[in-house]
């Protein structure tokens, strides 16, 4: 017998009724029957969300995340107004690498900043590793959360070597991480070196997450798109496999934008449950990934801006298309919009739940 760290008792690979671990989210990411297709939406913690900016509205990005009854709260708000299947952790990927040491700061209407971008391995052993102790308000948060959310599973996440690497490198956001490519092509030895400190950060980052109760972690690869598969498979498959070969007990998704051609090896670097972007159909990238993972994805979270025959058309779309994965999560092939309408998303939500039901109940 053994203990499944989402809070219930497994035997033989499978759950006790009741409790996160017997959720439609972890059941499908486990590739087991549910009654319905579960749905969360990235980002659904957010500035779409009146309450969300409001409870914000005086409080810095990094400051927030640091706050445990903020981060619970802000947690919670979406799974009261939509009745989504699963909470995601209100936090942002440059935590833990703010609390490694490197001067940075969430500027609004930019994003991450770093104050000193790495150049050298000096600047590389600037990141410090990190303990429990280095995101306390994190540990204490998940903790408050697991007992408010009940049966409803939280996932945890961090962001991956790669894409971490990226802000780090450039000293902000990029389109081109021309200045990222430029060290990973030009310097192997300090490219693999800097990913391989951001993958013992990340790793201790999610371990402290699931220590503290987390159903689920995902790892954000949000611009691993950027490179080729060769490139990807020689410079970041590493790193994404140490992490999430690193962590047990949870099912683990892995996630990136743009990611098509890169599925594949994606699938190889050891979640259970790949997420894929609105580019490529969930059937044709089941077939990229193997019968062995789970899909999580994938409407364009800009046609949640469309009339609603439009979204209602594309979910069914995406709901039969996920048939063909052995599990589907269903979610967004990014982040939700800030110019999102929140009932929208609701309605989503029922959608979801009604369409995949009547299917289950017929067989």
């Amino acid at each position: 017998m053994t203990t499944d760290t989402t809070g219930t008792v497994a035997r033989d690979g499978d759950s006790r009724p009741g409790g996160p671990a017997d959720s439609p989210f972890i059941r499908a990411c486990r590739r087991r029957p549910v009654p319905h297709t579960p749905v969360w939406f990235m980002r659904q913690a957010g500035r779409s969300l009146p309450e969300y900016r409001e409870i914000r509205a005086s409080v810095p990005m990094l400051e927030s995340c640091r706050r445990p009854e903020l981060v619970t709260e802000i947690t919670l708000q979406p799974v009261r107004r939509h009745g989504v299947d699963a909470a995601i952790l209100f936090s942002d990927i440059v935590v833990p690498v703010a609390a490694a040491g490197i001067d940075l700061d969430i500027v609004p209407g930019t994003g991450p900043v770093v104050a000193e971008p790495i150049r050298t391995a000096a600047d590389v052993e600037r990141i410090r590793r990190i303990t429990r102790d280095d995101v306390s308000y994190v540990d204490e948060a998940v903790r408050q959360l697991v007992v408010e959310l009940g049966d409803t599973p939280l996932i945890g996440f961090a962001g991956a070597p790669f894409t971490l690497a990226s802000y780090l490198v450039e000293g902000g956001p990029s389109r081109t991480h021309a200045k990222t490519k430029a060290l990973m092509y030009g310097d192997e030895e300090l490219w693999h070196a800097l990913c391989a400190r951001l993958a013992e950060v990340t790793l201790a980052f999610l371990r402290v997450q699931i220590e503290a109760g987390v159903s689920a972690v995902q790892l954000f690869d949000s611009w691993a798109g950027a490179l080729s598969e060769a490139d990807y498979r020689r410079f970041v498959l590493p790193h994404s496999t140490a992490v999430l070969s690193g962590l047990a007990g949870v099912p683990r998704i892995h996630f990136g934008v743009g990611t098509a051609e890169l599925l594949g090896a994606m699938g190889e670097a050891g979640a259970d449950v790949v997420g894929v972007d609105w580019r490529t159909p969930l059937d044709v990238a089941t077939g990229r990934i193997g019968a062995d993972k789970a899909v999580q994805g994938n409407l364009d979270p800009s046609v949640l801006l469309a009339p609603w025959p439009v979204v209602e058309a594309e979910v069914r779309r995406i709901l039969e298309q996920g048939r063909a994965a052995p599990g589907h999560v269903f979610n967004l092939g990014h982040g939700v919009l800030p110019e999102t309408d929140p009932e929208v998303l609701t309605r989503v939500v029922a959608l979801v739940h009604e369409l995949s039901s009547r299917r289950a109940d017929q067989g």
